[in-house]
């Protein structure tokens, strides 16, 4: 199914779209670099404990535990968005098979 025959289904709502949650966050972790800014983001964290912030220092690495694996669990909304706006992050996840698509036979379904 091409891009916009994708679109203009999902429009009228004749589609049943799966997208893996596991396969969304670690496409959208890679896309985004999540590991390499979640990395300094920790550092600080512990650079500002150390020099004696220890509050600032604990809130700065609780989110840089917390903000990535929020970042996870919302990737499927956000790639589905994504794939509905750009033909290449459609195809991408299809070929990655993160975003499955069917066509509904009845609207009611």
């Amino acid at each position: 199914m091409t891009h916009s025959e994708f679109v203009a289904s999902y429009a009228r709502g004749e589609l049943k779209i799966e997208i893996d949650p596991r396969g969304a966050g670690r496409f959208l972790s890679a896309r985004l670099l999540l590991p390499l800014v979640a990395m300094p983001v920790l550092g600080a964290g512990v650079a500002l404990a150390l020099i004696g912030w220890i509050y600032s220092g604990l809130v700065v690495i609780a989110l840089g535990f917390v903000v990535p694996r929020l970042i996870k669990r919302s990737a499927p909304q956000f790639l589905l968005r994504d794939a509905l706006h750009d033909a290449a992050v459609y195809d991408e996840l299809t070929r990655a098979n993160v975003l499955r698509v069917q066509k509904v036979l009845n609207s009611d379904q």
